[in-house]
């Protein structure tokens, strides 16, 4: 079984430690909805004088009090023009935001430690948008976590972040974050979003990978099928879907357009079991990266191959999709 997660006694002191900042952000991002769709409205978009915009309402304060003691018609001329310009520019850091539609695509599956690609599209249905951030609320190491980007009028803009799985299995995606500062930087705008997608983080393979264990002849019905649909004059057989694409007969679809793959006697009448109980002796994510290894090995030799988990058995097959079928076998086991 996967290791257990770490009692409450032990998270206690972690969330003890947090600052008050910190505990009332999660209390806070903890009361906002799941979705991979956000639309963002008056009542999701917050807004706040930037450290340049206090400077400016201290400046602009000045200005009214010295014209006021010196009687400067000009100066007061100038203090009303720059503040009536400040509130206009906060109007606009609003609007900025107002009316876009974030959308998230769901993200790649990956190895444990690598980076997932997420897509965000931005989607505006109105005016041109600039000065645009998108981030990941909590920074991550090795992961791109800012990006900017401009909207056209009536278009949308595919923003690109990354987040990285610490572990095997499902992840949730981290809080999200839109911010604009535009036009003068005075104000900032922004709004909060929790995707409900999560990331699949395969195990991570073994390494160097070990030798692969022996396979077994192919019996019964599955040598039948397996001759029938294969060639043994030409080594080639039509193209099935799942078939890798290293599989494919590259110069025969270049003269014929036809799509066949490559088929040999090894493959077709040899089969390989990827087995648990091949890696007693180790923990549960050990023997999960050892198995890993070996599904990306024998996907790399062109064999078909099967695995056996305890409670659970895919059948051999080869190809992208079966491939993908076994790695999310291996991330979901418990």
């Amino acid at each position: 079984m996967a290791a257990s997660a770490p009692p409450p006694a032990a998270m206690a002191p972690a969330r003890a430690s947090a600052s008050p900042r910190a505990r009332l952000r999660a209390w806070w991002t903890a009361r906002l909805p799941l979705t991979d769709s956000w639309q963002l409205t008056q009542h999701n978009i917050y807004i706040l004088p930037t450290r340049a915009g206090l400077a400016f309402a201290a400046t602009m304060l000045l200005m009214l009090l010295a014209s006021i003691n010196y009687q400067l018609n000009l100066g007061f001329v100038l203090t009303f023009l720059l503040s009536g310009s400040g509130l206009v520019s906060m109007h606009l850091t609003h609007s900025t935001l107002r009316g876009l539609t974030l959308h998230l695509r769901p993200p790649p599956a990956v190895f444990a430690g690598e980076a997932s690609r997420l897509d965000i599209v931005i989607s505006n249905p109105g005016a041109q948008r600039h000065g645009l951030a998108c981030h990941l609320q909590q920074r991550q190491a090795r992961a791109q976590s800012f990006a900017w980007c401009d909207v056209a009028a009536g278009g949308s803009e595919t923003v690109r972040l990354s987040v990285v799985p610490a572990r095997r299995g499902w992840s949730a995606v981290p809080t999200l974050e839109l911010t604009t500062g535009f036009p003068f930087g005075l104000f900032r705008a922004w709004t909060v979003w929790r995707p409900v997608a999560r990331v699949l983080a395969w195990p991570q393979p073994e390494q160097p990978t070990p030798p692969l264990p022996p396979t077994g002849a192919m019996t019964g019905e599955d040598a039948a099928v397996q001759q029938t649909q294969g060639s043994e004059l030409d080594g080639l057989r039509p193209w099935r879907h799942g078939d890798s694409m290293r599989q494919l007969a590259w110069k025969k679809f270049a003269r014929t357009g036809e799509l066949v793959s490559r088929e040999t006697s090894s493959t077709g009448s040899r089969q390989l079991w990827l087995d648990w109980s091949a890696t007693a002796g180790r923990d549960t994510e050990q023997r999960l990266s050892r198995l890993a290894a070996w599904v990306l090995q024998a996907d790399r030799e062109g064999l078909r191959y099967g695995l056996r988990l305890p409670g659970r058995e895919w059948p051999p097959g080869q190809g992208d999709a079966h491939r993908h079928a076994l790695l999310d076998g291996l991330a979901e086991w418990t």
